[in-house]
């Protein structure tokens, strides 16, 4: 079995992409463009939201109730 990793830190980036801090200290890069035209990830298209994103209870969300899985930030992210 899979160990889970919390997300610590997050810097979401003009490009879409999310700098990424997990609990081991990797320091990881996601690429959110693939994301942005599905639901409900198409909300932080082109808008100032997207700069707002937080990490809550280990996994990056933002305003408007949009969260995102730590276990697919970790997996489709990769090392910096």
């Amino acid at each position: 079995m899979e160990t889970l990793l919390d997300v610590v830190h997050v810097d979401a980036r003009s490009d879409y992409t999310l700098f990424l801090e997990f609990e081991n200290g990797e320091k990881r890069l996601f690429d959110m463009m693939p994301l942005l035209d599905e639901k409900p990830f198409n909300k932080l298209k082109g808008s100032p939201l997207f700069k707002r994103a937080f990490v809550d209870y280990g996994t990056v969300v933002w305003p408007g109730n949009i969260d995102i899985a730590p276990e697919t930030l970790y997996d489709r992210s990769h090392p910096v």
